[in-house]
């Protein structure tokens, strides 16, 4: 595919004004990035799961994708430790299929990322209704908030915002613990099985094949870690730490969640809830009391540390796929604090209009995983593709279990992806009609205007290089 796309000399300068700062974040910060990615999942969201497959569907579902996390993570930790650039997938599928399999990898990932803040903010929203602040009858003037309020905080810098980020991501795990220490005395295992008719799978396997979409949003983002391997102090060191890292600890989260929230307050009382867990409180206590007061107010730090975390997500993809040439060049421009102005604005705006018109976060989720689930499948592929083709790559981490890993998680992405198309048809036909047009603007222009001298196309170009020479 390298033979059919066309660069474009840049001027000495290009790069000059497309510049990230670097040595800005160790492992434990990266860690925390990765935790903060995804821990809006523990407070809305993976519910949804239950209405789908009861909870033993959603049980399944769970232990199905937390193992496909677990395999991916050791994979991209290699993936990311080896080719440590800002596009991350889209870099290790440019490496790894070429240029359109790179592309469609990253625009798959992007309407991840710039589709969960959405629906995030949705629940922040449905949140800060349920408290009853502000009088607000209407949630968009939140989103509004939300969306100006974290995307400045991004453009003042990056160091500032993973450093805040961390902040508000440990009020949010203070508030995970003291929900769980509450809801332990009043767990009962019948109420997990208060669905349809009682039984383990209430809905049969469909039921549980369906509850992979909201068992996804456990894990959904971790991936985005290595997004922040050109601002990282030892990519090759820290990537594989922080990745490997962040996913243990949600690994528990979400045990802990699974069985806690549904066992204190019944299955039933969550399954279509917009703010579960200090719904789970009340049901459980019998009625709102402080507990529930603390998990809905500091709840609302696992979601806006999430939210604010994905922004961070979006922005370096969309400015590696700009960079690059494979989207529009004036998207990668970064200011004088080092920070990709436009790839921040944009898609926040964008996320903002559909959070506004939408206002249903369950839609939103199911076009993100969508995304999502796709993207995985063409970067578990890729992992696979590199062990077999280039043996030789220097990689400072390895997976264990090697392609065996990738492969395991590779089927379950695959089962993601179908498990989609179940859930919500339309939800996976947007999606999949956001690639199709992006495809198509890569194969009518973009293809004729790279940029060689991007990072992500630099490393691809050396390992052709080198095949040829061995040839």
């Amino acid at each position: 595919m390298a033979k059919h796309v066309e660069y474009e000399k840049v001027g000495r300068d290009y790069l000059e004004h497309r510049q990230l700062k670097r040595g800005a974040a160790g492992w434990v910060l990266l860690a925390g990035l990765g935790v903060s990615y995804v821990i809006s999942g523990d407070f809305a969201g993976w519910n949804f799961g239950l209405a789908q497959g009861g909870w033993g569907g959603l049980l399944v579902a769970t232990i199905l994708m937390g193992a496909m996390y677990t395999c991916m993570v050791f994979g991209l930790a290699e993936l990311a430790a080896a080719l440590p650039v800002a596009g991350a997938g889209y870099g290790f599928a440019r490496r790894a299929l070429g240029p359109l399999g790179g592309f469609a990898t990253g625009v798959a990932i992007l309407v991840e990322y710039a589709i969960a803040p959405a629906a995030i903010v949705v629940f922040i929203g449905d949140y800060v209704q349920a408290l009853g602040l502000f009088g607000l009858t209407s949630s968009w003037p939140v989103y509004l908030v939300c969306y100006a309020i974290f995307v400045g905080v991004h453009l003042y810098g990056v160091g500032e915002a993973l450093r805040l980020m961390f902040v508000i991501t440990g009020v949010a795990v203070v508030a995970l613990i003291a929900f769980v220490v509450g809801m332990v005395p009043e767990f009962d295992s019948a109420k997990l099985f208060d669905i349809g008719d009682g039984s383990f799978l209430p809905f049969g396997v469909t039921g549980a094949l369906g509850a992979l979409v909201y068992a996804i949003w456990f894990f959904l983002a971790v991936e985005g870690v290595p997004l922040a391997a050109e601002e990282a102090r030892d990519p090759k060191k820290d990537m594989p730490r922080g990745i490997i890292g962040a996913m243990l600890v949600l690994l528990v989260f979400a045990a802990v969640i699974l069985v806690f929230a549904p066992g204190g307050a019944g299955s039933a009382a969550l399954m279509s809830s917009g703010n579960p867990l200090p719904e789970a409180v009340r049901a459980a206590h019998g009625g709102d009391n402080a507990l529930a007061q603390v998990v809905n107010y500091v709840g609302l730090a696992g979601l806006v540390a999430s939210f604010f975390s994905i922004i961070f997500a979006y922005s370096r993809q969309l400015f590696a796929l700009s960079r690059a040439g494979y989207l529009p060049r004036w998207l990668s421009k970064t200011g004088k604090r080092k920070t990709p102005y436009l790839a921040l604005i944009v898609p926040g705006t964008i996320g903002f209009v559909l959070a506004a018109i939408l206002k249903s976060g369950a839609t939103l989720i199911n076009v993100a995983v969508f995304g999502a689930a796709l993207s995985y499948v063409l970067m578990m592929v890729s992992h696979i593709v590199l062990r077999v083709r280039e043996p030789g790559l220097a990689r400072p981490y390895r997976t264990p279990g090697g392609v065996v890993t990738t492969g395991v998680a590779l089927v379950l992405a695959v089962a993601a992806v179908v498990a989609t198309f179940f859930v919500d048809e339309l939800a996976a036909g947007i999606t999949a009609g956001i690639v199709v047009v992006a495809l198509a603007y890569f194969w009518f222009y973009s293809r004729h205007h790279l940029v060689a001298a991007a990072p992500e196309e630099e490393f691809a170009a050396i390992a052709q290089a080198e095949q040829e020479l061995k040839d």
